[in-house]
């Protein structure tokens, strides 16, 4: 890496990491290119650079394809099993035992078996209930006890497996020592969970608390965040599982979890943990119901909380690559929930997407102001020489190239003087004087002979004057009613509008340009708003006021030659009244249309010509056109919207030819 120095060149140092300073520059040519198309196509900014991450590229994909991956998960996800395995399996657990414990009673003749029959028999038809009831009972059977004993294991790993992933395998013939170590650990988890949500600093707290219980989180959080949003994602998911029961199942299964919890001396802990967690999180959904697995096989309660959670993470995936909602960034992507979806191939898709993203900003392609993102001066000349390069290549196609302006030099009466040439200039080479003015500056040169070859520079071109005025002044007024937008024109017209101001800024700087919108009211557009400009959806097409901004403009530039170019696909539908507010009306009031002619005329008196494409062949459009022009002394096009650059382009050269042929 190096650094300048004042007076002294470079300091020279070890690389200490960072981007590789040798790297290659990210090429960012394609994408630019793919946003110019849509927007050229009519498309905002935002809109285009949405569209390009959508698509993806370079052999990467984009966020609609890695979305259709995730729906598919999220698909498989939903038939992963019914949610009331538990409840299932502590009925055949139950049915067995009873059934074990009628066998071993029924062939007593004491009538100690026959009370403990009616027992059995009284038993409360809810599972939950018989289960409770059956706490105390003295089993004759040792398969009838076993069954029991069974259930009672099975209920507790999966109440803690609901809370705390994977602790049904970790508990599976648990002793006393180890439900204690499991007690110490709520007990220590709660207090954790307290300090954080009090604002503590609690990092020494959440070191010593995995250091002492980490072996019941396999997932190692590496700090009490992780930790707390790991929890609390679960335990919201234990709710959303549980309202996705019946309300039998539900009523069940609470009553099993609730004596469970009790039985094990963890109800209140547990209950006060809970509570901590939606207190830490409450952003979460806690207790609505949300999407839950449907299929044929049963699932116990820790792995129906754990497919619930799935379900949960991959909508939020779907919905956080759909990118669909205000305010919307890559950066809400969650990696490790994409990680886990797709791969780590899709985490590597999402990084080229972000890198792209991030890179249009570096290069200066991309301005982000208050939220709001832009194109660059720079991406907008590239965009309009991209517009301008296509309407060449269709005027080439056509025979009509840029021959049109071959004879650029023969233009109005000589002064029989010359000055130095500038850049736009179009006047004639003066040859003698370029001739005379390098060999005038070679001839002092070192070992300068006579057969020495005389070489031109930049600096000795000089050009004929002549009297003519050079320079033209070109308004482009562009219809930006809805009706261009639902006939398909919009696209065209602002790809159009951004050619031509590229043609004029680019090869013509003596001529000035301004592009003018026009729909209830008018507005000069800067070449940066009409690449992210959409059409207005205010109703009217106010020509009366874009032709007063184009004299305004035109005033501007006395010394040059006046044109006006119209882009419309409608009739005036409004005007300004007397104190400047838009009046809109359909069909065109006859104030409208004498408005509108009014400012025809003036435009013609200021000597403008004005030249109109119309892209609706509708009857009265064409009979108002062609009125207006034959009023400026201009000329009507009819053109499709596909080759409208073409068209304007085009009679902007032959305008331009024209004049220098008078």
């Amino acid at each position: 890496m190096s650094r300048p120095r004042p007076g002294r060149g470079y300091r020279y140092g070890r690389w200490r990491g960072g981007p590789d300073p040798l790297a290659p520059p990210y090429d960012l040519g394609s994408a630019v290119d793919e946003i110019g198309d849509s927007v050229l196509g009519g498309s905002g900014v935002r809109e285009a650079l949405r569209e390009l991450l959508r698509r993806g590229m370079d052999g990467r994909r984009g966020l609609d394809e890695l979305r259709r991956s995730v729906r598919e998960r999220l698909r498989q996800a939903r038939t992963a099993g019914r949610m009331d395995g538990t409840l299932q399996e502590v009925r055949e657990l139950l049915d067995r035992a009873l059934e074990a414990e009628r066998r071993a009673l029924f062939p007593d003749p004491d009538d100690a078996a026959r009370l403990a029959e009616a027992e059995l028999d009284a038993l409360p038809q809810d599972t939950a209930g018989a289960v409770r009831a059956l706490k105390d009972y003295p089993f004759r059977s040792p398969e009838a006890r076993e069954a029991y004993d069974r259930i009672q294991d099975l209920l507790r790993r999966e109440v803690l497996d609901s809370s705390f992933a994977n602790m049904k395998q970790a508990l599976e013939n648990a002793t006393e020592q180890d439900m204690q170590a499991v007690k110490d650990m709520v007990a220590d988890l709660s207090r954790l969970v307290d300090a954080h949500n009090r604002g503590e600093d609690t990092d020494e707290q959440f070191r010593e608390f995995m250091d002492e219980h980490g072996q019941f989180f396999p997932d190692d959080p590496q700090s009490v965040e992780e930790l707390i949003d790991s929890l609390a994602r679960r335990a919201a998911a234990q709710e959303r599982m549980m309202a996705g029961l019946s309300p039998e199942q539900r009523a069940e299964l609470a009553d099993l979890m609730a004596q469970t919890m009790s039985d094990m001396g963890l109800a209140s802990e547990m209950a006060h943990l809970q509570d901590a967690l939606r207190q830490a999180r409450p952003d979460l959904p806690w207790g609505q119901r949300g999407q839950v697995p449907d299929g044929e096989q049963s699932l116990g309660l820790g792995d129906a909380t754990s497919a619930v959670a799935e379900l949960a993470d991959l909508e939020a995936l779907s919905n956080q690559l759909s990118q669909g909602y205000a305010g919307a960034s890559l950066a809400d992507v969650d990696e490790e929930l994409l990680e886990q979806a797709l791969g780590r191939e899709a985490v590597d898709d999402l990084a080229a997407l972000r890198q792209m993203e991030r890179e249009l900003e570096r290069q200066g392609y991309l301005n982000r102001s208050d939220g709001k993102l832009e194109l660059s001066p720079k991406a907008v000349r590239r965009l309009g020489a991209t517009a301008l390069r296509r309407v060449f290549a269709k005027l080439d196609a056509a025979g009509r190239g840029e021959h049109d302006v071959a004879d650029a030099g023969a233009a109005g009466e000589l002064t029989g003087s010359s000055r130095e040439w500038q850049f736009g200039d179009e006047q004639p080479l003066d040859v003698v004087r370029t001739v005379r003015n390098a060999v005038l500056r070679t001839a002092g040169a070192p070992h300068a002979d006579r057969d020495r070859k005389v070489s031109i520079a930049v600096e000795d071109f000089e050009v004929v004057e002549t009297e003519r005025r050079t320079g033209a002044a070109v308004a482009l007024l562009v219809d930006l009613s809805y009706s261009m937008a639902l006939r398909g024109t919009w696209g065209a017209a602002k790809s159009t509008a951004m050619a031509l101001h590229s043609l004029v800024t680019t090869r013509f700087p003596q001529d000035a340009i301004q592009i003018i919108g026009f729909s209830s009211t008018a507005q000069v557009l800067k070449p940066e708003t009409l690449a992210e400009l959409s059409v207005d959806t205010l109703q009217g097409t106010n020509l009366q006021h874009g032709l007063m901004l184009a004299r305004r403009f035109l005033a501007r530039h006395r010394d040059a030659e006046p044109v006006v170019l119209v882009v419309t696909d409608g009739e005036p539908t409004a005007h300004l009244e007397e104190d400047g507010t838009p009046y809109f009306c359909w069909p065109p009031m006859p104030e409208t249309i004498a408005k509108t002619v009014a400012e025809v005329e003036r435009v013609a008196r200021s000597g403008a010509t004005l030249n109109v494409f119309a892209l609706d062949p509708e009857p009265s459009l064409v009979h108002f056109v062609h009125d207006i022009t034959a009023r400026a002394g201009g000329r009507v096009f009819t053109p499709d919207s596909d080759r409208l650059g073409e068209y304007v382009v085009a009679d902007y050269l032959r305008t331009r030819r024209g004049r220098r042929a008078r």
